[in-house]
């Protein structure tokens, strides 16, 4: 990475994954020296954690924060973004790049919010950023950079996957895939265990099989040419136990039920972002 200081704006659990990730992952980083990391939160108790279990630099003011940081890391929730970026606008410099990990928050709102500042990406990661396996989606400003873009992105694959979307409307659906995918996953999880330890097996065993298969599963999809369905056919023998397993599956909806839930998180993200820019007209 090619900034020498790095300043989240809030220091919440997001912060934190992408933090842990940073500090986790520097052998991924474009320079050899660690980046100054740099945390600003309102909260006295947040930032004496965050300095104990990091050792990271905190101030309670944003302002301060921001002095001299080559990137600047939009942290806070949905609704505190407006209040955040207004607060440190007037102490910013043209080539500051400024990521927000904020779901529903428009370039041109954040543009807006900053005073016209245009070095902006929005970025979606999610919580497997701080072991180093997130997967995040990232638009960019028309304005950027080649070198900002690549700051932007690198950043990112500190912490996991990079994926680009040419048009700003897809970080809606990328929220809704990604950004809210792993808890999706943990509630299969959830169940997987749970179902497990009522067929009788110990808790912990359940636990430890369920998890071991998710991430097995994972691993083999990401490893070889073939796709989830090939996969799934491989490993479903005609009449066999998976068969019969898959076959409930699809009879409960499981595919609609996923579908449903991604249409419902999409959704929710173009709310957020409408109802903030109409309480910035309403202002």
């Amino acid at each position: 990475m090619q900034a020498a200081k790095i300043t989240f704006i809030g220091g919440g659990n997001m912060a934190a994954a992408l933090i842990e990730g940073l500090q986790k992952n520097q052998a991924s980083m474009m320079s050899v020296a660690q980046p100054v990391l740099v945390v600003a939160d309102p909260s006295a108790e947040r930032r004496a954690l965050l300095a104990d279990l990091y050792a990271v630099e905190t101030f309670a003011d944003s302002m301060a924060a921001v002095s001299n940081a080559d990137l600047i890391v939009l942290a806070v929730k949905p609704n505190h973004v407006r209040a955040a970026a207004e607060q440190i606008r007037t102490n910013l410099s043209p080539n500051q790049l400024i990521v927000s990990v904020a779901a529903g928050i428009t370039l041109t709102a954040l543009q807006n919010w900053l005073g016209g500042h245009q070095a902006l990406v929005r970025a979606m990661p999610n919580t497997p950023a701080m072991v180093g396996s997130g997967a995040t989606g990232l638009c960019g400003h028309p304005a950027l950079t080649a070198a900002q873009r690549n700051l932007a992105e690198s950043l990112m694959r500190a912490v996991g996957l990079v994926q680009w979307v040419a048009h700003e409307a897809d970080m809606d659906a990328v929220t809704a895939l990604s950004g809210s995918g792993p808890a999706y996953i943990f509630l299969v999880m959830e169940a997987m265990q749970a179902a497990a330890e009522q067929l009788g097996l110990p808790a912990q065993t359940a636990k430890l099989l369920t998890l071991e298969t998710v991430l097995g599963a994972a691993r083999l999809a990401m490893t070889v040419d073939e796709s989830p369905a090939q996969l799934r056919a491989r490993v479903t023998s005609p009449n066999g136990t998976t068969e019969r397993g898959i076959a409930v599956l699809e009879q409960a909806g499981l595919r609609a039920a996923f579908a449903q839930a991604l249409t419902a998180a999409h959704q929710r993200s173009v709310e957020l972002g409408v109802q903030l820019s109409e309480d910035e007209r309403a202002l």
